[in-house]
């Protein structure tokens, strides 16, 4: 039989795959998922379970939870990214990551072909098909859902008829957990003008009042909470767990997607909003005025360049080299206060801190230089201004 390769998330769409290609294809099916964060043990048991009802040969989850920080998310972070100034690309940063590991794991059983449940309306069937056949462009990739252009009646009335009803009734919302937050898809996102009720979002208000929390980094990673140092992405999944029982990190993002149309989603980032908000205020303490200012293109264009899939090209590692040595003096405690719906960063501590200058403080008397000498530089900053207006006003 033709050995294949699933991208395989348990959902309506790869579970059509699953049967179609195995039953109707004459394919020996092998389902991958790529646990990238927010799927505990018993939930992994469920889509196996399910993927062997689908009739695939073998499940396999690889867990990918460590690379996704090492190889995306700690770059994010040195990056402040967030898309539009919203959204800290939880999703699109994901699904990089999937796709490079269901590849590889192809690859490494030998497998002439390999699929995925992405329409071919979204961003997702860019980012899987870039990073496929950039890896391994002998591999073959089947769209049964793209190509056959499927309704989700029409696979659910497909996987009915053969054996599969395990009750396909669309969620009335969408939900997409991982490490760097969590997608919110409903009928309200397909408007401009309506927004998410409270009960859209997985994580509720129980928390009233205000909670202070201190947030340690070393050379730009998240080292310590309230003092226990752990993993950077333990740290990240704890963080989560305190700040969204405040309802903090919702918010609606509306961007471009890959395909050239307005997209608009929820998301419900605690974690990621506040970790990358706390590093943004250290970094302004700790680097120069030019390092924040090449940081902050560098970093959109990081941002852009991933959520359109082409995390493979060699001027991610370029950006992710000068991210990564920016954050030399990136060390220090930050200082939360977590709030219903909202926090506050307070302030920070850092043996790097450029506010400690001894020779001069903002707004205050200084000896590190004389009056005539900053008259004599104002004189010369401004001269270009000066010369301009001269020549050209009549």
């Amino acid at each position: 039989m033709k050995k294949l390769v699933l991208a395989y998330s348990g959902g309506l769409d790869t579970s059509y795959c699953a049967v179609h290609l195995s039953k109707d294809k004459g394919f020996k099916v092998h389902a991958v998922s790529v646990n990238t964060g927010g799927f505990d043990q018993v939930e992994i048991r469920d889509i196996e379970q399910k993927a062997y009802k689908m009739g695939v040969t073998t499940y396999k989850n690889i867990d990918a939870i460590e690379t996704f920080y090492t190889k995306v998310v700690k770059y994010l972070i040195y990056g402040n990214v967030l898309k539009n100034n919203t959204y800290p690309l939880s999703v699109s940063a994901e699904r990089i990551v999937q796709a490079i590991e269901v590849i590889e794991y192809a690859k490494s059983i030998d497998a002439s072909y390999i699929a995925h449940g992405s329409t071919g309306a979204g961003n997702d069937q860019v980012r899987f098909d870039m990073i496929f056949q950039t890896l391994a462009p002998e591999i073959e990739i089947i769209t049964p859902i793209r190509d056959e252009k499927l309704s989700r009646q029409e696979e659910i009335d497909y996987l009915i008829k053969n054996g599969v009803d395990m009750s396909w009734q669309k969620a009335k919302y969408s939900i997409n957990k991982g490490l760097w937050g969590t997608s919110v898809g409903g009928d309200e996102t397909l408007t401009s003008n309506t927004p998410l009720p409270e009960s859209a979002y997985p994580s509720q208000v129980s928390k009233k009042g205000e909670e202070k929390i201190v947030l340690t980094f070393d050379k730009g990673e998240f080292i310590a909470l309230n003092g226990v140092k752990n993993s950077p992405q333990k740290n990240i999944e704890e963080l989560h767990t305190i700040a969204s029982e405040f309802g903090i990190g919702r918010d609606i993002h509306v961007g471009d997607t890959i395909v050239g149309i307005k997209g608009r989603v929820g998301f419900e980032a605690a974690a990621a909003l506040i970790t990358i908000k706390a590093h943004h205020l250290l970094e302004k303490h700790t680097l120069t005025k030019w390092q924040l200012q090449h940081k902050e293109y560098l970093a959109s264009f990081y941002g852009m360049h991933l959520h359109e899939g082409q995390y493979l090209d060699p001027v991610m590692r370029n950006i992710e080299a000068f991210l990564e040595n920016s954050q030399e003096h990136v060390s220090g405690d930050v200082m939360v206060s977590l709030k219903p719906y909202h926090f506050t960063l307070d302030g920070v501590q850092s043996k790097h801190d450029l506010m400690n200058a001894k020779f001069g403080s903002y707004g205050e008397m200084n000896k590190g230089w004389t009056a005539d000498e900053a008259k004599g530089f104002i004189k010369i900053l401004g001269n270009q201004n000066k010369i301009y207006q001269q020549v050209n006003t009549k």
